[in-house]
């Protein structure tokens, strides 16, 4: 039988334990995952304008371009991606907008807003390194928001970062 105090000491050294231990590992998601299921990628991208005077065009997405995967609502990930800059201090970059190729919404009409993701870092990524790809790590809410660049899907409050090496 085990008596009250030992029952209190096994408690207490649980707590005492490190939280690395309890850590949870990221779930790896490409950017195909953030398509809903049953919607392929083929079905995002609708007709477009071509604009003659500036040589561009201008993709018309309809709406299956702002459906959202919902099972990734509050799910903890790792996902690859580039950085376009919002914010940017000394200390670095702490909120921005995670593309799936270098360029997008800049050089390039914007991807569908199931493509992109907002990210607010808890620590700045050195402002050197923007044109780097990285892996995010965090917690993702599905989240339609307007920018300036592009209508968003996603958003990440990701507590880490690190550079994608392949």
């Amino acid at each position: 039988m085990i008596s009250r105090r030992s029952t209190l000491m096994l408690l207490s050294g649980s707590l005492a334990a490190p939280r690395a231990a309890f850590a949870a590992t990221p779930r790896e998601i490409t950017w195909d995952d953030l398509l809903p299921p049953g919607v392929p990628y083929s079905e995002i991208i609708g007709e477009g304008e071509l604009d003659e005077v500036n040589d561009t065009w201008n993709p018309i997405y309809d709406e299956n371009a702002t459906k959202l995967n919902d099972t990734l609502d509050g799910a903890y990930i790792k996902m690859p991606g580039f950085i376009i800059p919002f914010d940017v201090s000394a200390k670095g970059v702490t909120e921005f907008m995670l593309v799936p190729y270098t360029g997008a919404c800049i050089h390039t009409p914007p991807p569908p807003a199931n493509q992109l993701v907002m990210v607010n870092a808890e620590t700045p990524w050195p402002g050197d390194d923007l044109w780097d790809p990285v892996w995010v790590i965090g917690k993702m809410r599905t989240q339609l928001q307007s920018t300036d660049l592009g209508q968003t899907g996603y958003a990440i409050t990701a507590e880490k970062m690190e550079i994608y090496e392949w």
